[in-house]
């Protein structure tokens, strides 16, 4: 591996959140003006590196072809990415030793491109709240995580761990130990209708998965069923948990983030709420200042670590 190229050598920068629902692009001129964005499916390294990196290239082509740039656009940047898992024991050499299109790619956390682009390189901390769950901050030049070591044994407050309960809950009503309810009953509509069926679904079925059920449960829980509040003001717990910590920690400032973050804000603690700030700019926008080395490189990599690959073609 190659340091990184000097940013003001590449003409096009580009930004990469990939996550576990989908892989988002953005791309910008030198002079940091927007020209297109893509999508692609899922990029956690979950589903392996080959396939979280081929997510990162079509979601960057297709950013590519939306500012109206020829493929070849892509040799001419520098990629910033955020991918979540990479920081799993060996997951950074392996992701960087994947073939890329760009000139150079800067590869970092999800949730390190997050708090970046939330605070705009500043110092404050995030929790996010999409198809998995992670607690980060960034304070006087130290770093925290809490949690987002993966579903099902972590992520607490997530879309994956949220639908979880779901069919957790659903299963308990059917067979009498717990009351059923419109919600339940839902639930085995969608996975069963027998618990047979629910199993062989669950023996295949991704955390991705799971979090597709999150809205049935947000649904229900704002309809009144009990069974669904439960797991909703549970998963709000969770949540209330990591931003007390990060608040510990030293953040000056904590923003909410990723799909869960509207549905959970009326579950949450009013000392949560009022401690809560909205983001400055999104992940991709943290994965641009990566690309643009306009942040400083952390050390460790269960938190920050950001590593380099240069394209040797």
């Amino acid at each position: 591996m190659k340091q990184q190229d000097t940013p003001d050598r590449a003409l096009f920068y580009i930004g990469v959140d990939g996550g576990g629902t989908n892989c988002r692009a953005r791309i910008e001129d030198a002079g940091g003006c927007p020209l297109g964005r893509g999508v692609a499916g899922p990029a956690t390294t979950r589903i392996g590196p080959v396939k979280a990196m081929q997510a990162v290239t079509t979601a960057s082509l297709a950013a590519a072809i939306d500012a109206g740039l020829p493929p070849d656009a892509l040799v001419q940047s520098i990629a910033g990415v955020g991918l979540a898992g990479i920081d799993r024991e060996g997951m950074f050499e392996v992701v960087l030793r994947q073939p890329h299109p760009f000139r150079n790619m800067v590869c970092s956390t999800d949730a390190n491109t997050a708090c970046l682009g939330a605070h705009s390189g500043c110092d404050g901390g995030i929790v996010i709240a999409g198809t998995g769950s992670i607690g980060f901050a960034r304070a006087s030049g130290r770093e925290l995580r809490i949690g987002g070591y993966g579903f099902p044994i972590s992520d607490e407050g997530s879309g994956a761990d949220v639908g979880l309960q779901a069919v957790r809950v659903a299963l308990r009503a059917h067979d009498g130990r717990m009351t059923p309810t419109g919600f339940s009953r839902e639930i085995m509509r969608r996975l069963g209708p027998e618990p047979s069926t629910v199993v062989a679904w669950s023996e295949q079925a991704t955390a991705t998965d799971y979090a597709r059920l999150a809205p049935v449960v947000f649904d229900h829980a704002e309809a009144g069923d009990p069974l669904a509040q439960d797991i909703v003001v549970d998963g709000a717990r969770q949540i209330d948990r990591l931003v007390r910590s990060l608040l510990e920690f030293g953040a000056p400032r904590i923003s909410l983030l990723g799909g869960l973050a509207l549905p959970f804000m009326r579950w949450l603690s009013p000392d949560v709420l009022q401690a809560l700030s909205p983001p400055e700019g999104d992940a991709v926008a943290g994965a641009l200042l990566l690309a643009r080395g306009a942040m400083t490189l952390a050390p460790d990599h269960q938190t920050g670590r950001t590593w380099s690959s240069t394209n040797a073609d």
